[in-house]
This record gives structure tokens, sequence and C-alpha cells, in this order.
């Protein structure tokens, strides 16, 4: 099994949707994606289609927020809870740290934004870096990943 980072172009909005929306069911508690990119990159909006996806698996449709001005957003997943987190504001990794994330990301689906941030990131999480490519909306994502159940689910990526 390599653990050589996967890279994929998401040429529309649509397609981080797709790709949310396949990553979502297979996340369980413990799970940190670690989701890296310059502001506008479309952190947030995969984010938000992760947390979509596994709401509307339970028959819901809330409003999903970005937590640029709370720094955390958490929402009851049917089981397990997941928190969006964004550290743009940060200063110092123990503002991490007060926020409750040490322990999340034990019990919890963590999706983070801006995880540098964090100082030292949690064992075992998946980065999904985002970068604009050309004009418009398309994006390259790069993924590497720190735990092997996760190179099934990635490789399986490509052909969305």
């Amino acid at each position: 099994m390599s653990d050589a980072p996967l890279s994929l172009l998401l040429a529309t909005p649509d397609a981080t949707d797709a790709l949310a929306r396949h990553v979502a069911p297979g996340l369980r508690a413990g799970d940190t994606l670690l989701l890296e990119g310059p502001i506008g990159a479309g952190k947030t909006h995969f984010a938000r289609a992760v947390i979509k996806a596994r709401l509307a698996a339970l028959g819901r449709d809330e409003d999903v927020p970005s937590p640029t001005f709370t720094l955390v957003q958490t929402y009851d997943a049917g089981g397990v809870e997941i928190w969006h987190a964004d550290l743009y504001r940060l200063t110092h990794p123990d503002e991490a740290l007060e926020l409750g994330l040490e322990d999340a990301f034990g019990s919890a689906i963590c999706l983070v934004e801006w995880p540098d941030r964090l100082g030292t990131p949690p064992q075992g999480a998946i980065t999904l870096a985002f970068a604009p490519e050309g004009p418009g909306d398309a994006r390259r994502l790069t993924i590497r990943t720190g735990r092997s159940r996760w190179q099934a689910l990635t490789e399986t990526a490509r052909a969305l």
C-alpha cells in the first residue's frame, strides 16, 4: 500500500460536493480531516458538504455556518459528534487546546481548517490540501493520509 499523496482536480463546486458525499459515510469517531489551503480554496465548502451529507443520511437538513467567528461548530450526527473548527484567528497552539479539540480528536469526527495553528496535528489525521487551479472554480486537492484505511477511500475518489 502506497503512502504517496493522491492529487485530484475538482473542476467545479459540484465535484467538491461529490467527493464530500463519498467521504462522509466512511468517517467515524476519532477521524480528523486537516483542511489546508489559502482563503477561498474550498476548505469550508468541503467541510459543509461533509456535514450536510452526514445529516442528510439522518433525514436532517440544517444550516451549516462557517465557524470563522465561533471557532468551533458541533453537530450531532447520530451517535457521533462532528466538530468543524476554523482556527484562522488563533495565534498560539494553546488556544486550540482551550477549545477542547484534543479531547474531540479521540471521540468525534473533526474537520479542522487552518490546522497549522494546532502546532502538532493529531496522529493518524488525513490532510486535504486545497489550491485554486486556473481561472474559475477549479481546485487541486492533494490528499495525504496517515491511516491505511484511508488508502482505499482515496483511491476510489479518483473515479469521481
